[in-house]
């Protein structure tokens, strides 16, 4: 950990309902992607810590799952990483998505940040996506029920205002030490990030009935010296035989199509030419289940 006089450095916490656009934010930032995406909700299911770096300052930014109220034990741990995400940290970014109007989900958040002494930021999102009078409405009901520290409405999609966002988050900072070397973008380990993203292309590639049934398991990753390649084998995991035909497709087609746009992120990810092998595995009722929530990355001291 590296300490430099004048330095600031600090944790920021992202909450929001859904589908607003945190991984998003926290993609364009970083400057790579670290945290899926996906139009379907509670794509983020565990915290994504991204390392923002610059000359004088770090902010590590923890992109929480979409709060929502749980409907197994997977989204009891959801909900868990997100209130424990909330201790602890220099500011919270509250965002919220500009083409929503304020409803049951975004006072619940509120509800939960009630009586927190740390600096609550409103960040409205996706402002490309609405008309400025509009957004003047939308800001004046956030604040009728909450007194924010800073309200600042941004794209992340087009990076409208990011940069003031981030310049407005530094000046929240304490002096600090250089949490993380300065071209690490993020603490998860790479077998983390790549089962992540295979998911979000079974995400992207599956209907409806699947997305929230599924895990992925890294089984093996090896340096292939000879061809100068990576060999990673890993399996898809859904609840049902029925899910499983839809994930591997007529004649494997779909689990093909997987691999393929999988392969490609990873390449970039890592570097390196890549050797993908794709399973799928049936696990019943996996998400309620706390040892298979624990094999599939989503530890808790409670479970």
């Amino acid at each position: 950990m590296q300490e430099n006089k004048g330095f600031k450095s600090g944790f920021v916490t992202i909450v929001g309902r859904p589908n607003v656009g945190k991984s998003t934010f926290l993609n364009n930032v970083i400057g790579q992607k670290i945290a899926i995406m996906s139009d379907k909700p509670q794509t983020t299911r565990n915290k994504v810590q991204g390392v923002y770096t610059t000359d004088d300052s770090q902010m590590i930014f923890i992109d929480t799952p979409g709060i929502h109220k749980p409907k197994h034990k997977l989204g009891e741990f959801m909900l868990k990483v997100s209130k424990n995400a909330l201790r602890e940290v220099e500011a919270i970014m509250f965002m919220v998505n500009a083409t929503q109007k304020l409803g049951a989900g975004d006072k619940f958040i509120m509800e939960m940040l009630e009586g927190t002494k740390t600096p609550v930021f409103l960040v409205v999102n996706k402002i490309d996506a609405v008309h400025p009078d509009e957004l003047f409405q939308i800001i004046e009901s956030y604040k009728d029920e909450f007194e924010f520290a800073e309200i600042i409405p941004i794209s992340a999609l087009q990076g409208n205002n990011v940069q003031q966002l981030l310049d407005t988050l530094k000046k929240y900072l304490p002096e600090g030490p250089q949490y993380y070397p300065a071209d690490q973008v993020t603490d998860h380990p790479e077998r983390f990030i790549i089962a992540e993203l295979i998911r979000e292309k079974v995400l992207h590639l599956t209907r409806d009935e699947v997305p929230h049934s599924i895990a992925v398991e890294i089984e093996k990753i090896a340096k292939d010296e000879e061809k100068d390649l990576v060999r990673i084998n890993a399996s898809i995991i859904v609840e049902r035989d029925s899910q499983k035909g839809i994930v591997i497709g007529k004649r494997g087609a779909l689990l093909k199509e997987i691999g393929t746009r999988a392969r490609k992120d990873i390449e970039t990810l890592l570097g390196s030419k890549v050797y993908l092998e794709l399973w799928v595995k049936v696990q019943k009722d996996w998400r309620d289940r706390a040892s298979q929530l624990r094999d599939y990355g989503y530890r808790d001291d409670e479970y």
